[in-house]
């Protein structure tokens, strides 16, 4: 039927506004740091059928476009004639949402006057869900934690007792696991309220038809975009850490023919005997994510924009795992997929490239006995730099493609008998180049008293760089270590009272010859910190020079001089 388009964009822009509330809900009633302060979630309305409509301005890539998917497997599961006012279902199956026991999706059907009519659902992390702990270590899921199936955590407003009573079982953190349920139980409640007061305001007994509208404009503004592109095949390849000695070949193949998209990973690292390993449906999820995002950004999120991307995986590989392969920390290969597909995308899009990122956040689990016997775990999420920009210099210590935020330090000190002894941007990480890549960070962790503590690094590029573009430099690759040594990543190691441990992250790739870049740049990146004195010698081709005393305080261009093979500046 034909939808009044003015209704349309009112409906679409209120919806946009009932999400921001849902979130707000979830984040604001969240009991755990990795929800409250990190954002390590999604929420989003779907229409009656399990169709994305919109989603919350925050989330990450792999949460939201996976749940965007997922959604489909609740629908199968339960039909409306199996649904009631007050249900609410649950399922943290790898393979039906986020890829990762750790991410629990709860779906909330909307009624009104007695008919199905949407859906809200929120996907986070929980702090723990068992098993090993979030470590590549696992050889199959069943040693990562605890799997639950599509079930009912809520029946018609009743919790399901014995559910809560398992999950409390099986977590090291009761609390905070059940409190984020809750959580999420409530940012759907607060998403479904808005929405029956919508339907109720402009005397509308479904929402389907305008969200079938809201739908096609995305596809249709996604499939303009294809069209302008010169149709082809575009390749390329990039190599991970992977697991101990075992390193993963990542590799793509995008095909542009007309109005859609092809994206096939065949080619790639069979599925790993470790828990690297990346289910299909959050290869889709990051996959889609960067096309959208290099080929047209401001396109609204929902199910349209997916329909013009086709992806297609080995079944077997470690991009399409078959169960019971262990997934716990899949972001560590996912993450990677968006430099992948632009650097495949850089011919067809002259001017849209981007450096290669570090990519994978850097997760850090720290576990252990304080002083007075007290068990504590910590989650701790970090960042590296992206890479350089055809036109623009790389962001520092910024979340890509995950868009999650580093655990500040005073919830870490707070939360964990640690310390942070130090948290700074780290000089020279970023690659060298016309446009410099972003910069990593050092921090610095300690334990505060005679405490048994541990860590269990999730952390990549440590042996390789992210490489720079247009004869940009690499970035520097990160280091994960104590005064002792290398520690092993993707595993957990047992610690002494008196470790000091520094997570020192990676850097983006540069953009550019570096001596292109304007030497005012330079002497900017060297009174801030980011570049050295000798790195602007050696790479730029820039002599830097102080005039000013000693810890006076910086007057630019009075106490500097930048001196190239270009002239003084």
């Amino acid at each position: 039927m034909s939808v009044d388009p003015i209704l349309v964009g009112v409906l679409g822009n209120r919806l946009h506004s009932i999400l921001a509330e849902q979130q707000n809900a979830l984040v604001n009633t969240a009991f755990s740091s990795v929800v409250r302060e990190s954002l390590d979630l999604a929420c989003a309305v779907f229409d009656s059928r399990g169709e994305m409509i919109g989603q919350s301005v925050g989330g990450t890539p792999g949460h939201i476009n996976a749940m965007a998917t997922g959604m489909h497997h609740f629908v199968a599961a339960y039909p409306p004639e199996a649904l009631e006012p007050g249900d609410v279902l649950l399922t943290n199956d790898p393979w039906q949402t986020a890829g990762q026991i750790n991410d629990i999706t709860v779906a909330t059907p909307v009624f009104l006057r007695g008919r199905l009519v949407a859906w809200f659902a929120s996907c986070c992390h929980a702090p723990d869900i068992g098993g090993r702990l979030v470590s590549a270590e696992a050889s199959e899921v069943f040693e990562e934690g605890l799997r639950l199936p599509i079930m009912k955590f809520l029946r018609a407003g009743e919790v399901n007792a014995d559910l809560e009573l398992l999950i409390r079982a099986n977590v090291r953190t009761p609390e905070e696991t059940i409190g984020d349920l809750y959580a999420q139980v409530t940012g759907n409640e607060v998403g479904a309220a808005g929405l029956v007061r919508l339907l109720e305001e402009f005397g509308l007994d479904s929402l389907d038809d305008v969200a079938a509208e809201i739908m096609n404009r995305s596809e249709r503004a996604l499939r303009d975009a294809l069209a302008k592109l010169p149709d082809g095949r575009y390749t390329s390849e990039l190599v991970t850490d992977g697991f101990d000695d075992e390193e993963v070949v990542l590799k793509v193949a995008v095909t542009i023919e007309g109005e859609d998209i092809h994206l096939d990973f065949a080619g790639s690292s069979p599925q790993s005997r470790r828990g690297i390993n990346v289910v299909l449906n959050y290869t889709r999820a990051y996959a889609s994510f960067a096309v959208k995002a290099a080929i047209s950004p401001e396109v609204p999120h929902n199910a349209g924009s997916f329909r013009p991307v086709h992806v297609t995986a080995p079944e077997g590989s470690v991009l399409n795992c078959r169960p019971p392969a262990p997934v716990a920390s899949r972001h560590l290969i996912g993450h990677f997929l968006p430099s992948l597909l632009i650097t495949a995308l850089h011919e067809a899009l002259p001017g849209n490239a981007l450096a290669h990122s570090a990519d994978a956040l850097w997760m850090t689990i720290w576990r252990g006995t304080d002083a007075e016997g007290r068990e504590f775990m910590l989650n701790v999420f970090q960042t590296g730099g992206i890479g350089a920009r055809s036109t623009k210099d790389g962001l520092n210590t910024t979340g890509f493609p995950s868009g999650l935020r580093s655990t500040p330090t005073e919830v870490i000190e707070t939360m964990a008998p640690v310390i942070q002894r130090e948290r700074v941007l780290r000089t020279d990480s970023g690659g060298a180049g016309r446009w410099r890549g972003g910069l990593g960070q050092r921090t610095t962790m300690a334990a505060r008293g005679e405490i048994s503590w541990s860590v269990n690094g999730n952390v990549d590029r440590v042996h390789r760089p992210a490489s720079g573009v247009d004869s940009g430099h690499d970035g520097a690759v990160g280091r994960f270590e104590s005064a002792r040594g290398p520690l092993p990543p993707k595993s957990r190691v047992n610690l002494r009272p008196d470790d000091v441990v520094n997570v020192i992250l990676p850097g983006g790739g540069g953009y550019g010859d570096p001596h292109e870049r304007d030497p005012d740049a330079v002497l900017a990146d060297v009174v801030d910190g980011y570049v050295s004195v000798e790195a602007a010698r050696e790479l730029y081709g820039v002599e830097v020079t102080y005039h000013g005393e000693p810890g006076a305080l910086v007057r630019l261009p009075e106490d500097y001089t930048a001196v190239s093979s270009r002239g003084k500046r």
